[in-house]
Order: C-alpha cells, then structure tokens, then sequence
C-alpha cells in the first residue's frame, strides 16, 4: 500500500461529519507546566488514568502501569531511535546555518529544514565546525536536499550533532538529553524527535510487565519534525500531514491476533504506534507495512487496531490532540485536560503521561 493510498482511507472512513474546528481543540496551559527537563527517574513521572468510555479519573504516579493492565494484554511499543539531528554550520559568506535533518536518504543525502538569514541557493555549501561541507543540491516543498562532500552522515553527526530537542523546550541541549530524550528500548535509529509515550518506561516497569504476563511489541516509526508544525487551516479536514516512514513487521499483526483470540487489549506505547498500527490496518485487517503514512487521526474515525493508548499530553489545537480526543471523546479529553492544569501535571516531551484504557 503506497503513501497516497493510506491518506485517502483515513479520509474516507470518517464516521461522522462534525464540522469541527482548530479552535474546538483549544485549552489555556500555564507556561510554567512545560517541562524542560526530566524527572530524575523516568518513572516518577506522574499518570493520568482515564477510563476511555466511562468513569472517574485518577492520579496515580507510572511505576502503577502494571497494576492498571492484565496479563495477556499486548503493548505495542516504537523502537525509533533518535538521532542528533540538528547541525551548525556558515555560509561562504560567514552567515550562521542551523541545520535541522528531516530524514537520512542515505549515507551522503539527506532532507533537511534550514534556519539562516538569507537563503542558500542550489550549489551554496554549508561549512561545518570541523571544516567538513554540506552542498544544497535541491528543494522537496518546504524541505532542502542536502549532500555530504566527505565524511558520511551518520558520523557527522555522531561527532557533531546535537539532539533535537523540541521548539518548547527554551534550553539547549546538554549531555543527559544524549540519554533521556530516548527511549530504554531504542534501537532503529532514524527519528528527530522522540516517541514521548515510551520516556516513562524503565527496566524495573518492563520487569514488572513481563512477570505479570502482559506481551510486548515493536514497531518503527521515525518521528519526523513536521510532528512540531501547527495546523493552520481552520478547517481541520483540510490539513494534510507530513509523511512519516514506518515498518509493522508481520510478527506485530500476529502478536495483535494472538491477543484478540485470547481476549486481551491492545495498547499502543504512544500516539506514533496508534498512527503504525492504524495505517498498516487501513483497509480493516492488520497487515504487514513498509512505507510512508500520511495519516490524520481526529474525531469521527473508527480505530481498527487498538484498545487503549498510553501518552503524553500535548498541545493545544495540535494533531495529537486530535487523536487522542478520536479515541475518548473531544469533551472529555479537554475535561481530563483541565484536570491536568489544575493539578499541575507536566505537559509535553518530559512532561507526565496519560492512560486512556
């Protein structure tokens, strides 16, 4: 199934027409609730759990995760790794270039987002801080192609990148983000930006998991930097995603109907496994996928993989906002949300997690 193919599914199975607004997915969020650094330990972090039909919430802390699933449920994890992504640089005229990689094409070419004052046009270099040199060979929409003239990529940017942290985080990055802006279990490098969801987990919570007899599984998602962009149609059907790559193996979709026969749920480590799942089942049966997605998940969709999803909180008026009021309801999301602010949980990348189950 091809790129094209997985956007207008998603935009023909709308169940409802809801007219629904940018605005309708507002909420006020007090700058100070915006992390900007980790907890000490990844699982002290807080959990909102929400009942995903019916029924009160509750603060609970994550390191209860287990207590809150039953053995014979399925978590779909991403196992993207992020990568140091972003670059610094000058022009041949002396001006300074921030290079943001979007996605490695391969060891010499990548897409990539450029900050600089000027424009570089087609065959300007960049000059980076060890003298190596990265040449604009073209454009793809809002994105700039770039080449390596040397050194590949991948040592580049082992040497000289910086981790991507996000645009709300106000800090640069330092030596712990190498670390905590990854999941425990990352290993498909390839992201630039991490799958929040799984920052909670730590060795002693998958432990705990295990010995309980709830299963895991993996998919890829690389996490691409238009997860940032904003939706700027006030319409939000008219919004048009940015392609991200992702693989379900085969061993997933056999995971996910073990878990159905034996009545378990299938619960998805993050809204980046929930858009793996649901673009590789696009046509009502789960199956394997190697490829882009473009998918919109927002109220009115019919989920066809999951059960329940653990996530972060985000932004107001963002996709992932949308998504998860797909999966609970807009009213009853932006109420858990109010919640939230008022008991001062932390929003966005290391910020505190939700359970919709």
């Amino acid at each position: 199934m091809g790129e094209a193919n997985v956007d207008i599914l998603c935009r023909s199975s709308r169940l409802l027409d809801l007219d629904l607004k940018r605005s309708d997915f507002h909420f006020d969020l007090p700058q100070e609730l915006i992390a900007q650094q980790p907890l000490a330990q990844r699982s002290d972090s807080r959990l909102l759990h929400m009942p995903i039909q019916s029924g009160e919430l509750s603060d609970r802390r994550f390191r209860d995760l287990p207590g809150l699933l039953r053995g014979g449920d399925l978590l779909v994890f991403n196992n993207t790794r992020v990568i140091p992504a972003r670059l610094f640089g000058r022009k041949q005229t002396g001006g300074r270039v921030e290079v943001m990689l979007e996605r490695l094409l391969n060891e010499h070419e990548c897409i990539a987002q450029l900050r600089v004052s000027k424009p570089l046009r087609e065959g300007g270099r960049i000059q980076l801080e060890d003298g190596s040199e990265l040449e604009l060979t073209g454009r793809e929409g809002s994105f700039f192609r770039l080449a390596s003239r040397g050194r590949g990529l991948s040592e580049l940017l082992e040497s000289l990148g910086h981790m991507p942290l996000p645009p709300y985080i106000e800090r640069e990055d330092d030596a712990q983000d190498r670390e905590r802006y990854q999941t425990v279990y990352a290993r498909n490098p390839g992201a630039v930006a991490a799958p929040t969801a799984g920052l909670h987990f730590d060795v002693g919570v998958l432990g705990e998991l295990e010995r309980q007899g709830v299963e895991r599984a993996e998919v890829t998602l690389h996490v691409g930097a238009g997860t940032f962009q904003p939706v700027r149609c006030d319409d939000i059907e008219e919004h048009r995603m940015h392609a991200e790559y992702l693989e379900v193996p085969e061993a997933v979709c056999e995971a996910v109907e073990r878990t159905r026969s034996r009545g378990g749920r299938v619960i998805a480590v993050g809204t980046t496994a929930v858009r793996s799942l649901e673009t590789a089942a696009a046509d009502g049966d789960l199956k394997p996928f190697a490829g882009d997605s473009r998918i919109f998940i927002y109220p009115g969709y019919r989920f066809r993989a999951i059960d329940g999803l653990i996530t972060n909180f985000h932004l107001p008026e963002s996709t992932l906002l949308m998504l998860v009021s797909a999966l609970a309801g807009r009213e009853r999301i932006l109420d858990a949300y109010r919640h939230a602010v008022e008991k001062r949980y932390r929003f966005f990348s290391y910020g505190d997690a939700m359970l919709i189950l």
